[in-house]
């Protein structure tokens, strides 16, 4: 067995498959079972109780954690003239309308998030094969299709995550490294169940937070007790 299968195998046996914990206890145990040589991604899922397969139960949006992803966030912008200008100096990675268009056909897809002004979309809808199903098309619900390419460029750049359910009402959302302060992480989560519940949709009926459970890249899932996830106000009173 490999060095990491041991270590995976070690790690799974510390978690109790079954148990529901609250989210510093959650934290305290994903940031244990990292043990990989490189700083590890922590990821949260949740379930959510909705169909996603119809338009109005559709949970997606933006939102800026706390204490940022601890990832650099690279930007690809569909922009011409002044916008243009705008995006390279607030820090965007590549830069272009036509001439950026005709790279992603050709393959270039080295970017985790892309923006576009609203004139240039006619030309980003040709794109809707290679960007769609990889979550990168540009869309004005997650402010990613905007006049004011800079302040968005800055906002990716500072810590903003896109999110979405995914086919069966899933969402993934990267919420810190595994060299994070126990707290950041744990202002982090809280922010996502949050905006979770902010986003909710008036046509979701029934339980809403299924599940929620946080992992880092190498490590087993540890599930957080969905009644305790939004307890946040005294758990954050007693780490501040």
């Amino acid at each position: 067995m490999s060095q990491h299968g041991k270590k995976y195998s070690e790690a799974f046996k510390k978690v109790d498959r079954e148990a529901l914990v609250g989210v510093p206890e959650a934290v305290d145990l994903v940031k244990e079972l990292a043990s990989a040589k490189f700083d590890e991604t922590i990821e949260l899922a949740a379930r959510l109780g909705v169909d996603p397969r119809k338009a109005d139960q559709i949970v997606r949006g933006t939102l800026s954690l706390p204490a940022g992803t601890g990832k650099t966030m690279r930007v690809a912008v569909f922009a011409a003239g002044e916008a243009a200008a705008e995006a390279r100096a607030a820090g965007a990675d590549v830069v272009g309308a036509d001439d950026l268009v005709a790279q992603i056909s050709g393959g270039f897809l080295d970017f985790d998030v892309a923006i576009a002004t609203p004139d240039l979309m006619g030309q980003v809808g040709t794109l809707g094969r290679v960007l769609g199903p990889r979550g990168l098309m540009p869309n004005p619900k997650t402010g990613t299709v905007t006049m004011d390419v800079a302040k968005a460029v800055s906002d990716f750049k500072g810590g903003m995550v896109e999110y979405r359910t995914d086919k069966v009402g899933n969402i993934h959302l990267r919420v810190g490294k595994a060299s994070f302060a126990r707290e950041d992480l744990i202002r982090n989560i809280f922010a996502v169940v949050e905006e979770l519940f902010r986003a909710k949709p008036a046509a979701a009926k029934g339980r809403y937070l299924l599940s929620v459970t946080l992992s880092s890249t190498m490590g087993p899932g540890v599930k957080i007790d969905p009644a305790l996830a939004r307890e946040s106000k005294d758990v954050l009173a007693a780490i501040a």
